[in-house]
């Protein structure tokens, strides 16, 4: 009976108690890994931890703008399970503001907004790379967004925070070869409540603009998570965009 494609492996979920993270989480579950499910509130990443498939997994908690609870975490993740192989950056945030409106974009949102969603993912492949480069095979995958190529998402300052999800996967896929690859997963619009204001008319409309006439879901990144795990070993450097065709436009 040969083993599941994960079997063995360790998989670090940051943001795993939200809708991609969780689903990256199962996902990469079901192929064999062990998950460690990371949150802000470790009540909430244990109830997440428990949905998942049987297995040796864990719940943890972590702050993904401070360095050292990140550094904290990897060292216990490795004091547990004694090697690290994958890691997800799924933690995110944003808030809707028009992108005319300069003033309500103030900069302290700015620096929030970049703080979460660029430092915080460069922080974690800091804390984690030594152990992922251990094992000779690590992979870090970055959940980016079309906002970051079309320009057009919940706020400017997120956009180009994304954009910068992009460009760091480019400079580190570079960077950390051959031991690490690093790729980017881009999603357009997805069935999840990240986005604050999203209702259902809101998806509807995008459904309708979408080439595949529908939003995406929380599974269909997971999947691609989960490939950039198993089937596109041969890839770095680059961002896989799972978006429907939305950034065909």
């Amino acid at each position: 009976m040969s083993l599941s494609p994960l079997s063995g492996k360790v998989a670090v979920i940051l943001g795993g108690t939200g809708g991609i993270g969780f689903a990256a989480g199962d996902a990469l579950a079901r192929l064999g890994a062990s998950i460690v499910l990371a949150g802000r509130n470790h009540d909430g990443a244990a109830s997440a931890a428990a949905a998942l498939p049987a297995g040796n997994h864990l719940a943890a908690s972590a702050e993904i703008r401070d360095s050292a609870s990140l550094r904290e975490l990897a060292a216990s993740v490795l004091h547990h399970y004694g090697r690290i192989d994958i890691l997800v950056n799924a933690a995110g945030f944003t808030r809707a503001v028009p992108h005319a409106d300069l003033d309500a974009l103030d900069d302290d949102l700015i620096d929030e907004l970049f703080a979460v969603n660029w430092r915080g993912q460069f922080a974690a492949i800091r804390a984690f790379a030594p152990h992922l480069r251990a094992g000779g095979d690590g992979l870090v995958v970055n959940v980016g967004s079309i906002a970051g190529r079309n320009g057009q998402g919940s706020n400017v300052a997120y956009c180009a925070a994304k954009a910068g999800l992009d460009a760091m996967a480019m400079s580190l896929g570079r960077a950390l070869a051959p031991e690490i690859r690093v790729l980017n997963v881009s999603p357009g619009v997805v069935d999840t409540d990240f986005v604050p204001g999203r209702d259902a008319a809101f998806n509807e409309r995008a459904a309708r603009t979408t080439p595949l006439k529908r939003i995406g879901r929380a599974q269909d990144v997971a999947e691609a998570i989960a490939a950039c795990a198993t089937t596109l070993r041969f890839a770095t450097g680059t961002t896989l965009v799972v978006d429907g065709g939305r950034l065909l436009g």
